[in-house]
């Protein structure tokens, strides 16, 4: 966007400067939308007309022109934008002046009349035919006035106007024109037809079946972007962008997944591409899978910083101290060894620091060095109350039966905002949950849902202790209230139905409740384990086996082991299902899940 925009040669210097003040004060805001690549700006009548006036020589100015400005420009100073806007936009068509034209919306926008400025831009179009920037001006105001259905005449006049280049980088811009749009369905449907129509062209194929994608992923249309998403990638082998959007789509279409494995597997020294792929399993919470692909990153470019932090933070989320501490502790090296790779983390340098040793003390916790721990903390040179270390050293205070002790040390926390309060409640609930303090965590979360109302993760929370202390109608009334509350809050539909399906109570109706889950978040472990295991209480044995195997190879959880090893052991795979009880137990001793399928199945793994 240019600075600012010089008064017309055609106002008189005199008359400029009696209106320079009034300039000033008419500046628009700027649309909301970002614009195309190619059109570069928000609409050039936004920018500033108050930058002074150059010397004007030899005006053609007549003296009918020269009096309607000058009416125009009065009824600005009078405060009479509907008035002056009427004056000008006909002296800009009889001029056919581009500069009076971004005036006279500007003049619009500063009166906050969309209306006004597509009349006034549509005008210059009219008047202008061949102006791109009245084309770009009048796309934009459509964009930021919602009016999708009226762009696609104007873009096609504007791509008419560009080389093939051009067009590409205009096409490339819809997304994040529209990218705050209320209704982005009908922004899809508007722009469709026209997308099509480029995309059966060479020169602009690859990108029109990017932006139908995105469109149909803005829509919530995540089966019709995987369409495009994979025509691209098959028509553009070399490029990576269809294969990054198929990441994208990874939450709401698993197959997505397909794309990038075979992509990986033809070309396994794509780096960036495996980068990708191992945080969205991480994202996905398949921890198993992510460190898989952060294993096979670290052994091709052993001196990366952020695969190794990423991998020693997996391997402990997989309860693995020791490869745990190995990664850790390669970073640590690496992070003292590299200052040009410490330059580039997205973390300062002492963030980055922090959370090395805090992820090495929590390993050493795990391993059950509280000596090692205690010292990695000490290490940490961070701000009074950080939250993360508070909750560490309470841990180990717990370790060494000082819980009351830990807990003070959280309660002390400082806490000024609503969201550091939640942190503190959420933090001493789960250390008491850790600890097995059931009565005691659900105290806590009820006293916190009393003082600050019904916030959906604390009532969440709540309703799991309401579980372990067996009130079960207290809890299913707690998450039927998440629910009520946060309809899109999928680990209470999936709670609930796991609850019912390990009650054997209204099975059918808890296939329902996790199948709710699912479309929220298909493919995450813990849900198809819950499917899982209400397909085993509905008697459906091979399909109970499928999603457990498929849930505990992404994640290779106690609970889930427990699950999987019951269905295996009713289904007569004892031998394999006593290799899974054992390495849950070897994962977590004190796994109740794990306990107690041992214990009614009378098994020693």
């Amino acid at each position: 966007m240019p600075a600012s925009v010089r008064h017309p040669w055609w106002i008189p210097a005199a008359l400029a400067l009696s209106c320079a003040a009034h300039a000033q004060s008419v500046q628009p805001a700027a649309p909301a939308a970002s614009a195309p690549p190619a059109a570069a700006s928000a609409p050039p009548a936004a920018a500033s007309a108050a930058s002074a006036p150059e010397p004007i020589s030899n005006s053609d100015l007549d003296a009918p022109m020269f009096y309607q400005l000058l009416i125009g420009e009065m009824a600005l100073q009078n405060n009479e934008p509907e008035g002056a806007f009427q004056v000008l936009l006909d002296a800009a068509r009889r001029a056919e002046d581009e500069e009076l034209f971004r005036r006279v919306v500007a003049i619009a926008l500063q009166a906050r009349s969309g209306d006004r400025a597509v009349i006034a831009a549509r005008a210059w179009r009219d008047t202008l035919p061949t102006s791109q920037e009245a084309h770009r001006t009048l796309i934009q105001l459509l964009a930021l006035l919602n009016r999708p259905a009226e762009v696609a005449p104007p873009l096609r006049a504007l791509l008419g106007m560009n080389a093939p280049d051009a067009r590409a980088n205009l096409l490339a811009g819809i997304p994040s024109l529209f990218a705050r749009s209320p209704e982005p369905k009908k922004v899809q449907e508007a722009l469709e037809p026209l997308l099509r129509e480029t995309a059966a062209r060479p020169e602009t194929r690859f990108v029109s079946l990017m932006v139908l994608a995105r469109l149909a992923q803005m829509a919530g249309n995540a089966e019709t972007a995987l369409v495009h998403v994979r025509a691209a990638a098959k028509d553009f082998p070399e490029r990576d962008e269809p294969l990054l959007m198929a990441l994208e789509l990874l939450p709401q279409r698993p197959e997505a997944e397909a794309l990038v494995t075979a992509e990986l597997q033809a070309h396994p020294d794509k780096q960036s591409l495996r980068q990708a792929y191992a945080r969205a399993l991480a994202r996905a919470q398949r921890p198993a899978d992510a460190a898989r692909e952060f294993r096979v990153l670290t052994k091709d470019a052993p001196e990366n910083l952020t695969s190794w932090l990423a991998l020693g933070s997996l391997e402990l989320d997989l309860q693995h101290p020791d490869a745990a501490e190995n990664a850790l502790q390669r970073y640590m090296r690496l992070l003292d060894e590299q200052p040009a790779q410490r330059e580039r983390l997205e973390l300062g340098e002492r963030e980055a620091r922090q959370q090395g040793l805090l992820l090495l003390a929590q390993a050493a916790e795990m391993r059950g060095d509280l000596k090692s721990a205690d010292t990695r903390l000490s290490q940490i040179d961070a701000a009074p109350g950080n939250i993360d270390i508070a909750y560490r050293r309470a841990s180990l205070l717990a370790r060494q039966g000082k819980l009351e002790q830990g807990r003070k040390l959280l309660q002390a926390l400082p806490a000024d905002q609503e969201q550091e309060r939640r942190a503190k409640v959420m933090a001493e609930s789960q250390l008491l949950r850790e600890n097995r303090q059931w009565q005691a965590a659900y105290d806590v979360l009820g006293q916190a849902v009393a003082a600050n109302g019904e916030e959906p993760d604390l009532l969440y929370e709540q309703s799991m202790m309401a579980e372990k202390l067996g009130k079960m109608k207290e809890m299913e009334a707690l998450l039927q209230k998440v629910i009520q509350i946060k309809p899109q809050h999928y680990h209470a539909y999936n709670a609930l139905g796991y609850a019912l399906a390990d009650r054997n109570e209204r099975l059918e109706e808890a296939r329902d409740l996790i199948s709710k889950a699912l479309t929220f978040a298909p493919g995450e472990p813990f849900i198809v384990d819950s499917m899982g295991w209400v397909e085993y209480r509905l008697g459906r044995m091979g399909e109970a086996e499928r999603l457990l195997r498929q849930a505990y190879s992404s994640r290779p959880d106690p609970e889930i082991a427990a699950h999987l090893g019951e269905v295996l052991w009713a289904g007569g795979q004892k031998d394999e299902a006593r290799r899974i009880f054992a390495d849950a137990i070897k994962r977590d001793p004190e796994n109740e899940a794990v306990k107690n399928t041992l214990q009614r199945l009378q098994v020693r793994p």
